[in-house]
């Protein structure tokens, strides 16, 4: 039986798809959901909060995705948890490359508020099933 994806972690530095993101997954989706303005704030959050899955943009300032996620992976408390890229930029050797940096998956902005429960709901699938 596949482990119910409830907690999710979002690291997201634009306000807008913040609240598209926070819509689609907690409102429809009804997962708990815990948004993070930059990767430094994900990294600080992410022991404690411990989430199921971790959404994380890949353009951000300060910190970008990619160098989050290596950042994530150093620790014990987060180094095995799924993380799912969402990004506009994927052409098939930048999706290679995020999923050889130990992304689970890769979801292209912009992305559809009312299907995005359901992708993330098939990744887990893919992952626990």
């Amino acid at each position: 039986m596949t482990v119910p994806l409830k907690k999710i972690l979002l690291a997201e530095d634009e306000p807008d798809i913040q609240r598209v993101v926070e819509f689609a997954l907690k409102d429809i989706g009804n997962f708990e959901l815990k948004i993070c303005n930059s990767g430094i704030e994900a990294l600080k959050a992410a022991p404690e909060y411990n989430p199921d899955l971790i959404l994380l943009d890949v353009m951000m300032p300060e910190m970008d995705g990619p160098t989050t996620l290596l950042n994530l992976r150093k620790n014990p408390a987060t180094m095995s948890t799924p993380v799912v890229f969402m990004t506009a930029k994927v052409q098939t050797n930048e999706v290679l490359h995020y999923k050889k940096l130990g992304a689970t998956d890769v979801i292209m902005k912009p992305f559809d508020p009312m299907s995005l429960a359901s992708v993330i709901n098939e990744i887990w699938e893919r992952i626990h099933g």
